[in-house]
């Protein structure tokens, strides 16, 4: 930027001319992927609003990849390229900026393609899990190169969209493929969970806590609408009845409004495997 020397009296109106530059011309990230945007940006100084400006994608190899065209605005300039699928992994890439009206050009830092990751098979290693379970999520992982550093985030899914996020879970690229373990534990309190009867004042069905994960790698992120498949979280119930005599049947309601009959064992205990998590009742049957 050139400087700017004032001689003349400051009690008289006086015209000054302001020369134009280009500030700089850069992608707004250190790489781009194959068949994705890129976003790029461009800065001036004393460049007036709706000045055209033209700006021209290349590769290092000479080959041109698209052409943008607008008017600066507060001498900013944000457009993007779609980057061409065939392009070989490695090669750079750069822009051209020409700003005509301004007799200013100029050109851009340089940043790799690389190829769009894919990410298929995206599974939990079962479809229930208790307190304590230890799971194996995983996925196939191509395009990638081993090594590279990704992350699995794991959300309690919402019907309605809002997804609470439970934990994040590094992970790397080996073979082709992700893999890692994760023990269950769910941190809130059952009696937060609605009941069937509760669901009913709302006109929906019961429900228990299910999960997904999500896998992201640099700026993509596969998963969002839960390919992992639904994880459900399954409880038991231990109970032991005092002053117990040996004449009492139960009737178990469980939260889903379903029921569960049967006898106490010699300890006056009820153990009950995979059940519903949520808020249960127990109702006591003597013998005559």
């Amino acid at each position: 930027m050139s400087e700017i020397k004032h001689s003349k009296s400051t009690d008289s109106e006086n015209k000054i001319k302001m020369d134009s530059s280009l500030v700089y011309a850069s992608w707004r990230r250190g790489s781009a992927y194959a068949g994705c945007e890129a976003v790029f940006e461009v800065g001036t100084s004393f460049v007036g609003n709706g000045a055209p400006v033209k700006v021209t994608g290349k590769s290092d190899e000479g080959k041109k990849f698209g052409k943008v065209k607008g008017e600066m605005r507060a001498n900013i300039f944000i457009g993007e390229f779609e980057i061409p699928q065939n392009f070989k992994p490695g090669v750079s890439i750069f822009f051209e900026v020409e700003l005509s009206k301004n007799g200013l050009k100029g050109k851009s830092n340089s940043i790799p393609v690389f190829p769009k990751p894919v990410v298929t098979n995206m599974k939990w290693s079962a479809e229930k899990a208790r307190r304590g379970d230890t799971l194996t999520l995983s996925a196939d992982i191509k395009k990638v190169r081993g090594g590279t550093e990704t992350k699995i985030i794991i959300y309690e899914y919402d019907r309605d969209g809002a997804h609470d996020k439970i934990t994040e879970i590094p992970a790397l690229v080996k073979n082709s493929a992700i893999e890692v373990e994760w023990e269950f534990e769910y941190h809130k309190d059952v009696d937060e969970i609605p009941t069937q009867k509760e669901m009913d004042e709302y006109g929906g069905n019961y429900n228990p806590p299910e999960y997904f994960f999500v896998i992201r790698i640099n700026d993509f992120e596969y998963g969002a609408k839960q390919e992992s498949g639904l994880l459900k979280f399954e409880d038991w119930i231990d109970l032991k009845l005092v002053n117990f005599t040996g004449k009492e049947k139960y009737v178990l309601h469980l939260p889903d409004g379903s029921t569960k009959k049967g006898e106490f064992d010699d300890k006056g205990r009820i153990v009950a495997e995979k059940t519903l998590p949520g808020r249960y009742y127990v109702e006591i049957e003597e013998e005559e």
